[in-house]
């Protein structure tokens, strides 16, 4: 059975793109499909931040194929693994989850290496290039942890 992992940020332009990427060059996604989405709509159907394409580019990842769009609830439906960027969007998230099977769903992406500790990713949105290369680190050592576990 495929397992499914959706990545929540706020855009859904700089960090879930980047995550997503990341996970997908560390997984085989013939047995994982993953995708990312923002607890906001107003980037729905642009492509990912020009900076989060050049980090993972200059990772050798292509990230230009994914396009903006927005959580709905029927994303509970639909993944297995719902990580979210930071507790705003664990917040955003969790407040349209119908029940606890819902709720179960959604973790802090950096909980994966810093468990319990509740960490947000940056959002380098405002920030320099050197931010994007910071929040590509954190998911890095994330999405292996991630890669590890399913």
């Amino acid at each position: 059975m495929m397992t499914r992992i959706l990545m929540v940020c706020l855009g859904n332009i700089c960090r879930s793109p980047l995550a997503e990427g990341i996970l997908k060059s560390k997984v085989n996604t013939d047995q994982v499909f993953i995708d990312s989405a923002g607890t906001g709509s107003w980037h729905i159907g642009e492509l990912p931040d020009n900076r989060s394409v050049k980090v993972a580019k200059k990772n050798n990842i292509n990230i230009t194929n994914q396009r903006c769009r927005q959580f709905v609830v029927g994303d509970f439906d639909e993944f297995d693994l719902i990580f979210v960027m930071d507790n705003s969007n664990y917040d955003n998230v969790i407040s349209l989850a119908r029940d606890e099977s819902d709720k179960q769903k959604v973790n802090l992406i950096l909980d994966q290496i810093y468990p319990g500790d509740n960490l947000d990713v940056p959002d380098p949105y405002y920030d320099e290039i050197h931010g994007f290369d910071q929040v590509f680190e954190m998911l890095n050592d994330a999405c292996d942890k991630i890669a590890e576990t399913i």
